[in-house]
């Protein structure tokens, strides 16, 4: 492999886009390849599908100057010295990988493999999916893993909004499918992004940090969660038991207790927990920690939901004719990712309740608003939130930072349910003063 190589980035999805754009910045020739037709043209005219802080500009100067360019075509990876395979991995309902995505791009990079190809995974999939599924696609007649072509692992680790720094800050895993395709792919990552790279004994381990990534977060999401429901038992705020909670020193680090709220959405918590439970009751283990986290965390919109309807009884008014303002319907702050988004299940059992639900988000699309919440948004926070019982902040992107809640045109009095905002005390004291009944998640 070259020291500069050229590479070949499957999948132009959120990870795929990122990787590419990074890789490119970094002054590598990079080919992004994708079977969406409409996707690749719009790649190529400049038009982003993703909404990532940098990450439009980063791709336009990197097609400008001819460093990246999109294809449907796979014979392009054949010109190439690395492919990075980023697409879809979702899962099915039983927690079982639909691995359709993954299967059709090895079958078509097959026909253009040749040898000395590094060949790099990056989808989330379960251990043994690339050594079992991968390798055996990619062989065709006559082609062996680790002989013919070089085979690693190497986890996406990104979170939305905060991606391309992540990109350039946190370590890179790799492990290969042997010694010389976990070295390749660790001089490769070295190059390409200029991170510490951890190399790991095999691709089962490799894939493993992921889920336990995202299995460590998810189930820690749900104790601060339950935590939160426990401290609303006894009125005590829980940020501060979690501020003093996290004091204790612990093992390399401290105690560190995440925040609850409304619920986890996205497209790697919801489902990465679910993929290790089934994974291992494939071979005769039924782990708990994994569903309860996923039970939990999953009955937060519910539970939400009944929070702002109690509300409203504290406030005399009848949820039959009360109206309730969302403000953030995303799954996370400063994105604007639909993707399982804790909001949907909010909005269900308040309009079963017969409540009159109002959206606002500067950042979604409006029509796929509409498609999944079946509410057509307000275009402005006033519009959104006029004559409303209850404002609720389910994300709080940076555009409602500075809410003049002293100027809002809500009914009085007027109730803020606090679902990810995490206001301080001293903002919590200036609501009540202008009137406002304040509830957050455990305070």
């Amino acid at each position: 492999m070259p020291e500069d190589p050229t590479v070949a980035v499957v999948g132009m999805g959120y990870v795929g886009c990122c990787t590419a754009a990074t890789l490119a910045d970094r002054g590598l020739d990079v080919v992004g390849v994708d079977v969406n037709t409409t996707l690749v043209d719009n790649l190529t005219h400049g038009r982003l599908h993703l909404d990532e802080p940098g990450l439009a500009e980063m791709i336009q100067a990197a097609t400008a100057a001819r460093r990246l360019r999109y294809t449907t075509d796979f014979a392009a990876v054949s010109a190439c010295d690395v492919i990075v395979i980023a697409v879809g991995t979702p899962i099915a309902e039983d927690g079982s990988l639909d691995d359709r995505q993954l299967r059709d791009a090895c079958l078509a990079l097959r026909e253009h493999l040749r040898p000395g190809h590094l060949v790099v995974v990056k989808s989330t999939v379960p251990p043994g999916t690339t050594r079992g599924l991968v390798a055996a696609l990619l062989a065709g007649e006559q082609r062996r893993a680790g002989v013919d072509y070089l085979l690693a692992f190497s986890p996406e680790r990104l979170a939305e909004s905060t991606a391309l720094d992540d990109l350039r800050r946190f370590p890179i895993v790799v492990g290969g499918i042997d010694e010389r395709s976990t070295r390749a792919a660790e001089r490769f990552w070295r190059r390409g992004i200029g991170v510490d790279v951890l190399a790991q004994d095999s691709l089962e381990t490799a894939e493993i940090v992921k889920l336990a990534d995202n299995w460590w977060i998810d189930l820690n999401i749900a104790l601060a969660n339950d935590l939160a429901k426990f401290c609303a038992l006894y009125d005590v705020d829980v940020l501060d038991v979690i501020a003093a909670a996290n004091t204790i020193p612990k093992g390399k680090g401290h105690v560190n207790i995440l925040l609850p709220g409304v619920g986890v959405g996205g497209s790697c918590l919801t489902k990465d927990p679910w993929m290790v439970w089934r994974a291992a009751r494939h071979r005769g283990v039924e782990l708990h920690t994994t569903r309860v986290g996923r039970e939990v965390n999953d009955a937060m919109p519910a539970y939400t939901a009944q929070m702002i309807i109690d509300e409203l009884g504290a406030l005399g008014r009848d949820p039959g004719t009360a109206t309730v303002t969302i403000l953030g319907v995303a799954f996370k702050n400063n994105t604007g990712d639909l993707r399982s988004s804790p909001v949907v299940g909010v909005v269900e059992k308040l309009v079963k309740a017969g409540v009159q639900v109002r959206v606002h988000d500067p950042l979604v699309d409006p029509a796929q608003v509409r498609k999944l919440l079946g509410v057509h948004p307000d275009a402005t926070v006033a519009e959104a939130v006029r004559d409303a019982d209850c404002v609720a902040v389910l994300a709080l992107h940076d555009a409602y930072r500075e809410i003049d809640f002293a100027g809002l045109p809500v009914a009085r009095p007027c109730v803020v349910v606090d679902g990810r905002a995490y206001y301080p005390k001293e903002k919590i004291a200036m609501l009540r003063q202008l009137g406002y009944r304040y509830r957050g998640v455990g305070r």
